[in-house]
């Protein structure tokens, strides 16, 4: 028996529509974080004060090598406002991401860079 006229575009839609509402209901993996490159273009910004790779040559303090977790917990009181000594560094860390913060806190704290 074929189907009536009105029912037809119904159906279509209802075929058209539900693998992406199916989609649209499952949960989405976590996004990654950036890739080498993304954070090296990223730490690339840090060496105008920090020097080449995070390796000042003066008194701004060295960032290569040092521990990620302490890089980390700098960078994020630097983000919150709650590092007393900081300057420029609460404002810049503010357009940063979290993903790109542990990204920066782990490219830096690497000997050499990747």
């Amino acid at each position: 028996m074929p189907l009536s006229l009105p029912l037809r575009p119904a159906l279509l839609a209802l075929a058209l529509t539900t693998p992406f509402a199916a989609m649209a209901a499952s949960p989405t993996p976590p996004a990654a974080g950036p890739s080498v490159q993304d954070i090296s273009v990223i730490a690339g910004t840090c060496a105008n004060c920090h020097g080449p790779n995070g390796q000042s040559t003066g008194g701004i303090p060295t960032l290569r090598g040092v521990g990620e977790r302490h890089l980390l917990l700098r960078l994020q009181a630097f983000k919150a406002g709650t590092a007393a000594d900081a300057t420029v560094m609460t404002r810049l860390m503010k357009g940063y991401d979290d993903a790109q913060i542990q990204a920066l806190a782990e490219w830096f704290s690497k000997e050499t860079p990747q």
